[in-house]
This record gives C-alpha cells, sequence and structure tokens, in this order.
C-alpha cells in the first residue's frame, strides 16, 4: 500500500473525511495536468458533488471497464455514504468494490499495484462500520475475522486487523510489544509513527506537553516503528539504509520524547493493527487497553484519555 494513503482513506474513529484539495473539470475534460480517476473523484466529492462522482464513475467504466483505479475511486464514494450515515448505499457501493475485487483476484495478485488492496481494504472497511453502526457488532465482529482469514498473507491483513481491534480491544489486555516489556503497574501509551508520516509529525507538540505533564506522574510513553523499505523522498532503500534514515529522523524531530535508538518491528504493527499512522494506544496500570485511536488526536483528547488512567 502507498505510504500515507490509508491515512486519507479511513473513516475508522474519525468524524470528519479528509480529501485532497484541488479543482479539477468534468471527467473527459480537457485540463492543464489530468488527474486520474481516483484523485478525480475525490475532488468532486471533496465538494459535496455525490452525482458528479457517480456520473465520473460511469464515463470511466463505459471506457475502460472496472479497472483497480476505477474500484479504489468507488471506494471514497461507499465511505462518503458511509460518514453521511446513509448505510444502505455505503454497503452498496462497498459490496460492489468488494465484488468486482474479487473478480479481479481470479487472474492476478491482490498486491501487485496499491490501487486494488486499497479498494478492497476500503470495501472491507466499510462494510464493516455500516454493520457496527446499525448496531450489529457482533456481525461486523464475525465478518472482520473471516476476512482477516481470508486475506492473512496480503498487504490488508493490518487494515482488517485495524477495524477488528477498533470493535474489540479497548478493555482487553494489550498484545505484547516485541522490543519492550510492558511495565506492571505503570500506565503506558504507545504512539506508533514512521519516518515518512506527516501528522505524526504534527502530533509532536501534543506528545511534548503530555510526557511533559504525565512522566513525573509515572506514565511511560513508548514509539514503536517499522521499516518501509524506502527512506528520504520515498527512494528504495535496504534494511541498514532505512533504519540508519529512521536514527536520523527520530534525532532530529523526536529526540525530545526517544530516549535512545527507537523500536523498529513489523510485528508490533501487525498485533495492533497500526495501518493508520499515527495509531495511540494507551494501555491502564493492570495492562489493559483503555484507549485505541488509529489517527491524529489532539492534546485536550489524549491528556482527558491518560488522566482517567491516573
Amino acid at each position: 500500500m502507498s505510504r500515507g494513503r490509508e491515512q486519507r482513506a479511513s473513516f475508522a474513529g474519525s468524524a470528519a473525511i479528509f480529501f485532497v484539495a484541488c479543482a479539477i473539470p468534468s471527467f473527459g475534460q480537457a485540463a492543464r495536468a489530468p488527474l486520474g480517476i481516483v484523485e478525480s473523484v475525490e475532488a468532486v466529492l471533496s465538494q459535496g458533488n455525490e452525482a458528479g462522482a457517480l456520473q465520473q464513475l460511469r464515463a470511466y467504466r463505459s471506457v475502460r471497464g472496472a479497472t483497480p483505479e476505477y474500484l479504489e475511486a468507488e471506494s471514497w464514494l461507499a465511505r462518503v455514504e458511509l460518514n453521511s450515515r446513509r448505510y444502505a448505499q455505503a454497503e452498496q457501493f462497498s459490496q460492489e468494490v468488494y465484488d468486482l475485487s474479487v473478480g479481479l483476484l481470479k487472474g492476478r495478485p491482490l498486491d501487485r499495484e496499491p490501487h486494488l488492496p486499497i479498494a478492497l481494504g476500503a470495501a472491507i472497511e466499510v462494510q464493516a462500520d455500516a454493520l457496527a453502526a446499525q448496531g450489529r457488532r457482533a456481525e461486523a465482529i464475525s465478518y472482520l475475522q473471516q476476512q482477516e482469514t481470508t486475506y492473512a498473507a496480503t498487504s490488508i491483513r493490518t487494515r482488517i486487523h485495524k477495524n477488528l481491534l477498533l470493535l474489540t480491544l479497548e478493555g482487553k489486555p494489550a498484545p505484547a510489544v516485541a522490543g519492550f516489556t510492558i511495565p506492571k503497574g505503570q500506565p503506558t501509551l504507545l504512539f506508533f509513527w514512521a519516518h515518512w508520516c506527516g501528522d505524526c509529525k504534527t502530533d509532536i507538540p501534543v506528545l511534548v506537553r503530555i510526557k511533559a505533564e504525565f512522566a513525573p506522574k509515572g506514565l511511560k510513553v513508548v514509539f514503536p516503528t517499522q521499516k518501509y523499505g524506502y527512506a528520504a523522498g520515498g527512494v528504495e532503500a535496504t534494511a541498514g539504509v532505512e533504519l540508519a534514515y529512521i536514527e536520523r529522523v527520530r534525532e532530529s524531530l523526536y529526540g525530545s520524547l526517544i530516549d535512545g535508538p527507537t523500536i523498529v518491528n513489523e510485528t508490533n504493527f501487525t498485533r495492533y493493527g497500526a495501518s493508520t499512522i499515527p495509531t495511540f494506544v494507551l494501555i491502564d496500570r493492570l495492562g489493559i487497553v483503555r484507549l485505541y485511536h488509529p489517527g491524529v488526536m489532539s492534546y485536550d483528547e489524549l491528556r482527558a484519555a491518560v488522566q482517567k488512567v491516573l
């Protein structure tokens, strides 16, 4: 999955949708720098024009068919319907994306390119969120468990697991953290971050204030990350080169927060479903998860949660 993409696309734990802020002509018209169908649909939806987005999708499909790009674009429409609480329409669009995606998978692996994983992951996410929002929580959990088993060997497993944890993790014992032992009797805040993540950098001032205020009262703050296969500018990198780059980012941006080399382990991201970066996990003195929050948090939101466990 292309970095940062799901952060924009995910609606879990968020009341707002973040769109590409650009204005473009209707599909098929000339433009100085034509955008693809995904960006085009996102832009039209950002203007509240769902009919226009649907028109673009139909025009594209009539010419090029249900390509992976088309399916990712249609998944945006499903997300908008979900956010607007039009659950029947959300389920309709997401089910169509799901079915068409499965059809494409008969002749190719899921992770050949980035669009199909995003589309299929979004379709599963919307279906589960729509079920849960309508009071069918147990059905949503069962659905996600089935999908996680089906796609266990693909890139979308972590995203599916994230949605499952959103429905099940709070109030349960925290999964183990590779490279770190969760201290008994000490509240712990996990902040999953990435060297490329702009939203993580946005939350640095929040974390600085939280650590300064609550570390003296017993809060332990831990910063797991992982390798992504590239370093500065998205250039592919060996493990050694990327690890060195992660350390430089830590020193330059997180030096006041992370004491010593950070924890770098892909297993932690899988266990905690950290497909959305950042992800906050707050664990109480008994080792029970009290907050599981994919996405950015304000100081007031995070402070209120920390105060509860202290």
